[in-house]
């Protein structure tokens, strides 16, 4: 689905999209160093106001600073705009735009089912406050599952690899959905689970898109490839390459079909084989998402 999207709309992308998307967060900062009000009284995204015609809050939302504190604002960009492109290098341009503009209407969605659901519930409709702090985190959640080996400096002390960074923050919203129904009641809990689930539906769909849906034969050859591969038997799986450090013949179990990188090129390159390539073809992950398969 997503390579026939991709091939239909892929020249309308845009490129270096975190490039923009931080101008437009700079221009929130200033706006909001000016007045912070501005924002609250004529920018935020507020259903209300929406309805009465102030259509233009469905896009103006998007300048909300990332914090109160112009230098952790400052971090957050950097740290998002890294995030960002390195997604962008490996997915390619297309499906970076198409994961971003998805989650951008997520949070739109979360508040209009807010809306619905305390009309229907309570009588009148409340415009529930949302940030675009969820979609920065569906990034980092998105990094995580794609490089689960990277690592980050937590408090610029602590050494973390992303996979737990992730599993750590899903633990959190798990407990913020319980806190949000034990302190603020039935309603609120109901709109923070709206807020969490909706506004990260994006990573969600992501991760299910980019998973095939293998054919019998192709999970026999998967299977059978897990249990050759544990037992050291699997045709072609050992590599004979170079050392780049004592120039000797050595003997890798990985090797990209595309740059030729082995694991003795850096210890936090992954690689995994292309079960829609006809064969057992290896990338690693700065190809995984972009190369072309083999027919």
């Amino acid at each position: 689905m997503l390579l026939k999207l991709e091939r239909k709309f892929g020249r309308y992308a845009i490129k270096n999209l975190m490039l923009y998307v931080m101008i437009v967060y700079a221009l929130g900062m200033i706006v909001f160093f000016i007045n912070p009000l501005i924002y609250y009284n004529y920018l935020m995204l507020d259903i209300d106001m929406i309805l009465k015609g102030q259509v233009w809050r469905i896009f103006t939302f998007l300048i909300q600073p990332m914090d109160d504190s112009l230098l952790i604002a400052i971090l957050l960009m950097y740290v998002y705009y890294s995030i960002g492109t390195s997604l962008e290098y490996v997915w390619g341009t297309f499906r970076f735009n198409l994961f971003y503009f998805m989650g951008i209407f997520s949070n739109i969605l979360a508040v209009v089912l807010i809306y619905i659901f305390t009309r229907l519930y309570l009588g009148a409709g409340l415009s529930f406050p949302i940030s675009l702090g969820y979609l920065n985190m569906s990034m980092l959640l998105a990094f995580a599952a794609t490089f689960p080996q990277a690592q980050f400096n937590l408090m610029f002390l602590i050494p973390i690899k992303a996979k737990w960074l992730m599993i750590g923050y899903f633990v959190i919203l798990g407990y913020n959905i319980v806190k949000g129904f034990v302190d603020g009641g039935f309603v609120f809990g109901v709109c923070t689970t709206i807020v969490i689930l909706v506004s990260l539906a994006n990573f969600f769909v992501y991760f299910f898109m980019t998973r095939s849906y293998l054919s019998p034969k192709s999970v026999k050859r998967k299977m059978d490839f897990s249990r050759s591969y544990t037992s050291g038997m699997r045709e072609g799986m050992s590599h004979s390459v170079n050392d780049p450090q004592t120039g000797r013949k050595v003997i890798t179990r990985h090797k990209c079909a595309i740059c030729g990188r082995t694991e003795l090129d850096g210890a936090n390159l992954e690689f995994r084989f292309c079960s829609k390539c006809n064969g057992n073809y290896e990338y690693c992950q700065d190809h995984l998402f972009t190369h072309e398969h083999v027919q």
